[in-house]
């Protein structure tokens, strides 16, 4: 029973996730700079987070419990982070909520990828999840012209750096308090996209009122509520199921792009959709079915 209570609090990431993807639609239809609005959601998560660092106890590191917190590697993997956010936000300019959510699911595909170089063993049926998602991708983006929109295109560069940003996430995840390491990443991204976003955009306080309540959401429910409770949720459930729920951020990224903005998917769309979420699923349940066999 409490892995199931924990799965079904990743299903509601998912869900927040996947909703967050139209607030963030929303924010750039007021006129707000896709930079400045990653600069302003990313502070009130970093917000959020602050009093559950200041009153819960901190969680001890499981490998070495004298090491040192992993500073360097937090501030990479801000880095990370802010790129991903940066090119997410500006491909809902050019795309859908339905688009970004599911080509965003690709960094389920691209973490073993990234694998491959760091020498970790993939399973063959990766390629096939790989296949199948390649060709979604064609049938959700690729219009009758044979043309992809810039904002697909930038989606898929930003699934590429979230899987470098999970990799590095998950080099440290044992190596320091989770909430504190998820804060200072939090705050990287703020800083960086306030940087950037002053630098390169321009904001007008009726701009920021104006898009006021899909700053919130995105920052208290999707930022501070959703990653808080992702990083609880994964200590208590194995790796692959856990992904096969936050693969669900894009189908959820539909619904709410339907049931909101009443954005419609065409069949060829809905067709490449569901190839992309079958691809994912494959990549994750397959590998699960096969038995294990002990070392000699």
């Amino acid at each position: 029973m409490t892995r199931i209570k924990y799965e079904l609090l990743l299903l509601i990431c998912s869900i927040i996730w996947g909703s967050a993807f139209v607030a963030q639609e929303m924010a750039m239809k007021q006129g707000l700079g896709p930079i400045t609005f990653n600069a302003l959601r990313f502070s009130l998560g970093t917000i959020c987070l602050l009093p559950l660092i200041l009153w819960r106890k901190p969680d001890k590191p499981s490998s070495r419990p004298t090491q040192p917190f992993p500073y360097k590697a937090c501030i990479g993997a801000g880095l990370l982070l802010f790129t991903a956010a940066a090119l997410q936000q500006t491909a809902m300019l050019t795309t859908t909520p339905a688009n970004a959510g599911f080509i965003t699911g690709f960094y389920i595909l691209f973490v073993p990828i990234i694998g491959l170089f760091l020498r970790h063993k993939i399973d063959k049926s990766l390629w096939l999840g790989i296949l199948l998602c390649l060709i979604g991708f064609y049938f959700l983006s690729v219009t009758g012209k044979f043309v992809v929109s810039t904002g697909d295109w930038l989606t898929m560069l930003c699934a590429i750096v979230f899987a470098g940003q999970i990799t590095v996430v998950g080099y440290i995840a044992d190596k320091g308090d989770a909430v504190r390491m998820s804060c200072l990443q939090f705050s990287i991204c703020a800083l960086l996209s306030l940087i950037a976003g002053l630098l390169f955009e321009q904001t007008t306080i009726n701009q920021i009122k104006s898009a006021g309540w899909a700053i919130a959401y995105a920052g208290i429910a999707s930022i501070g509520i959703a990653h808080t409770l992702q990083v609880v949720c994964q200590k208590h459930c194995p790796p692959a199921p856990a992904a096969i729920i936050m693969s669900l951020e894009g189908f959820f990224a539909a619904v709410a792009g339907y049931l909101i903005l009443h954005q419609t998917l065409s069949p060829r769309a809905l067709f490449g959709c569901g190839l992309i979420l079958v691809g994912v699923l494959l990549a994750q349940l397959l590998p699960m079915r096969k038995p294990k066999t002990d070392a000699p």
